[in-house]
């Protein structure tokens, strides 16, 4: 019952008034914790500054087994490089300290060293710029056919790229044999003249034609899959407006497609001329199958033969760190636009 001489509706005026500035408070409240949030303890501040060794600790070991697996031998061919390194001091005789001899004996040989580096440099090129055009071009193939043609062509690359540069010299020093040989026994039945014994290996213009076919072959599969990965994310939008637009099928490749896959084109001409310059295998084998040694080197030969084969160490260890820096010097940027795109 409400009391005697009070105002009907007092109290709950009252409560309500409470009530209402009770909620608008709490909203104060509740917009004050959202607009300023808490100030960080000093034990998050530690926290944060503190460095973290545990990712230094997991790969502790695997920086270890690189850097004896790779610094060691490298450390190795600058000592050799600075000593008369021949087969007497294999035996044990000490080695004599000779300075920068190596060094100018190397870069005073005309006829030796700088011709093979000037050939290594000029089939570098030739391998380079013929595999990045077949490259291109199958990868571009590769967007025009269907899925299942697509599917018979990627199976035919992988089967070539799986293949070993051993087996695959082999087979195509098979191809060009001079007494059995494909290529001899198919010119005799096509032109009717005897091929029989006509070497392809002693002549070193056929023998570097020989050999860029076996590397182009063997290199077009990697630069194909991965131009092909780079042309697939580019937008359909894009291409069918500049269809729309009236640009031919060369201009949408020059002006759209290169422009978006020239990074992974200047990452493929990096790897390529480093891997085309230290040619060894496919140039050893076609040398014992039939070629002229001496007019076939490249630098990769070169420096097996000056060490392994005449023993002559410490020079084969000059030639080894100045090839190193030619290498260094081509990886270059390479190695800066991975660590530009890393900080982007």
């Amino acid at each position: 019952m409400p009391a005697v001489g009070a105002r009907p509706g007092l109290s709950s005026q009252v409560s309500k008034g409470s009530t209402s500035e009770g909620r608008l408070s709490g909203r104060q409240d509740m917009s004050s914790v959202l607009q300023k949030p808490p100030a960080p303890t000093r034990q998050l501040i530690r926290q944060k500054r503190r460095p973290s060794y545990l990712p230094w600790l997991l790969l502790s070991a695997s920086m270890i087994l690189v850097g004896v697996m790779t610094g060691y031998p490298v450390v190795r061919l600058l000592v050799m490089s600075f000593q008369e390194y021949e087969r007497a001091q294999l035996m044990g005789q000490p080695a004599e300290w000779v300075g920068l001899d190596n060094y100018a004996t190397v870069l005073t040989d005309v006829e030796g060293f700088w011709t093979v580096l000037a050939r290594s440099f000029a089939l570098m090129v030739v391998l380079v710029v013929t595999t990045l055009v077949l490259g291109m071009l199958v990868a571009l193939l590769m967007i025009r056919i269907g899925k299942g043609m697509r599917l018979l062509v990627s199976v035919g690359l992988l089967l070539a790229w799986a293949m070993p540069s051993l087996a695959a010299t082999t087979v195509w020093g098979w191809v060009f044999d001079t007494q059995y040989g494909v290529v001899n026994n198919l010119l005799t039945a096509i032109t009717g003249d005897r091929w029989f014994g006509h070497s392809w290996l002693l002549n070193p213009w056929s023998f570097f034609l020989i050999l860029t076919c076996i590397v182009v072959w063997g290199a077009v599969p990697f630069v194909a899959f991965t131009l092909y990965a780079g042309l697939t994310q580019i937008p359909e939008e894009v291409m069918e407006a500049a269809q729309l637009d009236g640009a031919s099928a060369f201009q949408r490749f020059r002006l759209i497609q290169v422009p978006y896959v020239r990074s992974i084109i200047t990452v493929l001409v990096i790897l390529s001329m480093i891997w085309d310059l230290k040619l060894f295998t496919q140039v050893f084998v076609l040398q014992d199958i039939g070629g002229d040694r001496e007019l076939t080197n490249t630098i990769g030969v070169y420096v097996y033969q000056m060490g392994m084969a005449q023993g002559h160490y410490g020079l084969a260890s000059a030639i080894g760190v100045i090839f190193v820096i030619v290498m260094l010097a081509i990886s270059y940027p390479y190695v800066r636009r991975t660590l530009r795109e890393e900080e982007l």
